[in-house]
């Protein structure tokens, strides 16, 4: 029997509010999610305010096979929501709420033991842009085992993101999540010399000690880099829902093949699949069919 590995997404969780209606979100709960899918144990370390929204978020979790035992509530700010719009090619903009339950992230002795227990964390830098979170967030990072898996989310929504956070993210991270519209930004704020994708992905294995970055380019596939190979996959067509969480999906197969020591080509052709899959449906967490996510991906040409 393959093993379960624990993998915890550590952040935001958060109501979409979209034009159709309002979607559980958030890139560690869209993550967990996907890990749950794939067979491991995906877990959230979240905050939710002590309100409705926050009840219906907890339930939601929970429905889905989402450990939500490590989610704080907060009885003095709101659970988060994000105002989305989505345009005619299913690209959405977003405008986040501030100083709402994910911002007051509390370190405490449950989140020191589930820390030394994961196998994998995924982290980002959203959920950093205030002082308490971004304190609890290090201190969770700094108490996983060495050969836990360390995953950092390039996530530069609106200005909550600053060069320090990028610098001690990356140095903490094994694996680093950028788009394509993302690495040009990073490279320029970390004040490093950026020609392509590929060359920027060195450039930051080597100045951070990294030993892989995940570059996704749209429509266009992705490119994997490690220390010493490169893998570049072209992508899948289908038709948009839209394209809320296909990132977080396709993180959460990569990490999956990851954890397994597959190839770079393996982990990239899984993590396209994974991300389109979820693109092809509307929100972030589509339920797959009675015979299981395995065959929905398989499907995926």
């Amino acid at each position: 029997m393959a093993r379960r590995y624990k993998i915890v997404g550590l952040g935001e969780v958060l109501w979409d509010m979209l034009p159709t209606g309002k979607q559980l979100g958030g890139a560690p709960s869209n993550f967990a999610y996907i890990s749950t899918l794939l067979g491991n144990e995906g877990i959230v370390a979240s905050r939710l305010g002590a309100d409705a929204l926050g009840d219906e978020a907890a339930a939601r979790l929970i429905k889905v096979g989402v450990s939500a035992a490590a989610i704080q509530r907060d009885s003095r700010h709101p659970t988060g929501t994000v105002q989305v719009q989505v345009d005619t090619r299913g690209q959405p903009t977003f405008q986040i709420a501030e100083s709402v339950a994910w911002d007051f992230l509390e370190w405490t002795p449950g989140w020191k033991k589930l820390a030394e227990q994961a196998d994998a964390v995924c982290f980002g830098s959203l959920a950093q842009r205030g002082d308490v979170s971004c304190s609890t967030i290090r201190q969770f990072l700094a108490a996983t085992r060495p050969n836990a898996v360390r995953i950092f989310d390039v996530n530069l929504r609106q200005a909550f993101y600053t060069r320090q956070v990028l610098v001690e993210s990356m140095k903490v991270a094994d694996i680093v999540k950028l788009n394509h519209e993302e690495v040009p930004r990073v490279m320029r704020t970390l004040g490093c010399d950026r020609s392509d994708e590929i060359s920027s992905a060195r450039t930051l294995i080597d100045s951070s000690g990294l030993k892989l970055v995940r570059v996704t380019r749209g429509d266009r596939g992705s490119v994997l880099v490690d220390r010493s190979h490169t893998s570049e996959h072209q992508g899948f067509r289908v038709r948009i829902g839209d394209t809320i969480g296909a990132g977080d999906a396709f993180t959460a197969a990569l990490v999956y093949e990851y954890l397994q020591g597959s190839s770079l080509p393996r982990m990239n052709e899984t993590a396209n699949r994974m991300g389109a899959w979820v693109a092809s449906h509307v929100g972030a967490m589509p339920a797959p069919a009675e015979n299981g996510i395995l065959h929905e991906l398989s499907t995926v040409a």
